[in-house]
């Protein structure tokens, strides 16, 4: 007899992995350059020379040490120097030992997750969110999600939702800004007015409430956008990293869990995150890109080509009556179906051989995710393709 649960997990893949095979077998009839497949968060500018630079410096060294194994949490000369970085970017006092090394930011928020998660915890995610934030915190974690609606009009977060959300069940809030898939960024004030109401709780309920802060878009803002460091502004927070996006490595799967010292039972806390790997089997994030992201921390790829793209695409759409708020960050655009149902929309789309993604998956019915980290010329193709699509809803 096999777990039917994770039979069932493994014949109903996401809408994003599905439309993402389903745009390869198009490309195979009509041609990939016929495909506008916006579906998948792959970046698509190339890693900064200094990745090559950097693989090419430790290639030159031990070849043993190159591909063995590192401590389980990571080589301890490369969690400094990620600490350094942070501690120069954000003005904190980080050591190596408040980072757990990780198979990317899906692998650190599933150490978070299980880290902290008892039974009858609840997690409260604000929408809209990463889809496999529920199969990480329930099929993984065992907890409750708890979905708090989204504010349409700016994509912040609806405080009195979140407020009615928030129990003595309540283990941890989770939030992702730079978001996916809104592209909206948390002001400081945001970010502030939830440090303190998070306060309020875990006075009122007498336990830590945990701040679990997704940040794989960091470092992909436009228009002169700060990102807050949330753990600056409270104390409480588990950060998980991936240089999937900030470096374009999306397939050498290397991120981070930042344990701040400040946070409740930090040292206790740390040790749930080894073991949570230990359990998960995420011992050892890949040796070569541990040292790689080491050597590059704090460099981007060229994200001018997303700005771009973000510009041409959001201006695009609005001219033809889509209703879309501007995203300052991250690489998708979030824009309002031109009919309720987000699911038929999508369909609809597929005849223009366009793929985007039902805002349903993400916790905001009504909408599409569009993601364009692609070449600006399939932006350009695709602009017509979007507004036939919306003269048949204006001949409806």
């Amino acid at each position: 007899m096999l777990n039917q649960h994770m039979v069932a997990l493994g014949n109903n893949r996401s809408t994003i992995r599905e439309l993402f095979e389903y745009g390869n077998q198009r490309a195979a009839v009509v041609g990939r350059e016929n495909v506008f497949d916006f579906s998948i968060g792959n970046p698509n500018v190339p890693a900064p020379d200094a990745v090559r630079e950097a693989i090419l410096a430790e290639a030159a060294g031990d070849p043993v040490s190159l591909h063995g194994y590192t401590s389980a949490q990571g080589a301890a000369d490369a969690r400094k120097a990620l600490a350094d970085d942070l501690n120069r970017r954000f003005g904190t006092s980080y050591t190596g030992d408040s980072l757990y090394l990780t198979a990317g930011a899906a692998a650190a928020l599933s150490c978070a997750f299980q880290a902290i998660a008892c039974p009858g915890d609840e997690f409260v995610v604000l929408a809209p969110y990463f889809p496999e934030y529920l199969m990480f915190i329930e099929s993984g974690a065992g907890a409750k999600a708890v979905i708090v609606p989204p504010s349409i009009a700016d994509f912040q977060i609806d405080f009195d939702a979140l407020e009615k959300a928030l129990n003595a069940h309540t283990k941890a809030v989770v939030v992702n800004s730079p978001n996916n898939p809104s592209g909206a960024v948390y002001s400081e004030q945001t970010v502030k007015q939830l440090a303190a109401l998070l306060r309020d709780k875990e006075a009122q309920y007498g336990h830590p409430i945990y701040l679990v802060s997704d940040e794989p878009y960091r470092e992909i803002v436009y228009d002169g956008v700060q990102v807050p460091f949330v753990p600056n502004y409270y104390d409480d927070t588990i950060v998980c990293y991936s240089y999937s996006k900030s470096l374009s490595l999306p397939g050498e799967r290397i991120g981070y869990v930042l344990v701040p010292p400040q946070a409740a039972d930090s040292a206790d806390l740390y040790a749930a995150v080894c073991g949570a790997g230990r359990a998960l089997g995420y011992v050892c994030a890949p040796s070569l890109f541990q040292r790689v992201a080491a050597r590059c921390a704090g460099q981007t790829s060229d994200i001018s080509v997303y700005q771009t793209n973000r510009d041409l695409l959001y201006e695009g759409l609005t001219s033809m009556g889509y209703s879309c708020v501007k995203p300052q960050g991250a690489f998708y655009l979030f824009p309002q179906t031109l009919e309720p149902d987000d699911r038929a929309f999508c369909e609809r789309a597929k005849k223009y051989d366009l793929l985007v993604v039902p805002g349903a998956d993400f916790g905001a019915p009504g909408h599409m995710r569009i993601s364009y980290c692609v070449q600006t010329e399939t932006i350009r193709r695709a602009l017509p393709l979007f507004a036939e699509l919306a003269k048949e809803y204006q001949n409806d």
